[in-house]
């Protein structure tokens, strides 16, 4: 799959992830519509997810809306996603509360697109969609 012109917003899941860079949209020819849109296609594990569950009880779009905001679910996740694949989705919502989606979006875009075809680089592995070359 090719990195598209713009990234959806849409793909901005509550707890600061880009669903765009998410292995399920890389590799699969059904991907998933995102955390906000409809469970169709998602891994069973956001399917079962406490944080959109969460979120949406609370009648919040983003984690970062909650007066509790970061609770120990987005702490736990932070420190998975710290160790596993070096980012921080914690500073992806600052970033987003501060600059705005459209902005945040534009720089995933740079960040995730692969520079010899123009795939798009799992946050997950760090291989290109198109091309499979490992990134650094």
């Amino acid at each position: 799959m090719k990195m598209p012109e713009n990234i959806n917003v849409v793909m901005f899941a509550s707890c600061g992830m880009n669903c765009k860079v998410c292995y399920k949209h890389c590799y699969h020819k059904n991907p998933c519509e995102g955390c906000l849109k409809s469970d169709v296609g998602k891994p069973e594990h956001c399917r079962k997810c406490k944080i959109k569950d969460c979120v949406k009880e609370k009648g919040l779009r983003y984690c970062f809306e909650c007066k509790e905001y970061p609770c120990k679910f987005i702490k736990n996740l932070e420190k998975s996603y710290n160790k596993r694949y070096q980012t921080s989705l914690m500073d992806n919502s600052i970033f987003v509360k501060k600059y705005g989606l459209d902005q945040f979006m534009e720089q995933q875009k740079i960040k995730y697109t692969c520079s010899k075809c123009g795939g798009i680089i799992s946050i997950h592995d760090g291989e290109c969609s198109e091309c499979q070359e490992k990134m650094k």
